[in-house]
């Protein structure tokens, strides 16, 4: 692994390394944010018994995971795409700034929820890093129909 990814790979999966634990541990406020996407899943598979705690738990699980797989550099594009995917809904439900009517607070989630989008962009981007010593994803399905064309 490279100096670069050494560094870079453990400062970008810090924030969900945290969170994650922070959200497995106590779930608190984000649970009450979450319960309207629960109740949403529920619907759509009843027999999925979500409440809003568990999904916060279940996404801080992925994201802790997730973080240290990215960090440890073990897997390190399943790992970004997982905290890709994990993201967005986190920060629609997080975040949504729309709602708010104090001119501060909807600055602030406004914010929150542009970082969280440059986080994902960083994330997608991490999801084609090669390493070092392999050829990229795109270049190993050139090469395999190069080889099965003969």
């Amino acid at each position: 692994m490279t100096l670069l990814r050494t560094v870079a790979r453990p400062m970008l999966a810090s924030i969900f390394v945290v969170g994650g634990a922070a959200a497995l541990r106590e779930p608190g406020a984000r649970a009450a944010k979450a319960q309207p996407v629960a109740d949403r899943i529920s619907g759509l598979v009843p027999r999925l018994s979500l409440d809003g705690a568990g999904l916060t738990r279940l996404n801080g699980g992925v994201q802790l995971v997730a973080g240290l797989a990215l960090a440890s550099g073990h897997v390190p594009r399943t790992a970004a795409l997982a905290l890709a995917v994990s993201l967005p809904p986190t920060t629609v439900a997080g975040h949504p700034y729309w709602t708010e009517t104090d001119p501060a607070a909807r600055a602030a989630q406004r914010i929150h929820f542009q970082k969280n989008l440059s986080i994902t962009g960083g994330l997608l981007m991490a999801t084609l890093d090669p390493e070092p010593h392999k050829r990229s994803v795109g270049r190993r399905a050139k090469d395999r129909l190069d080889h099965l064309r003969g």
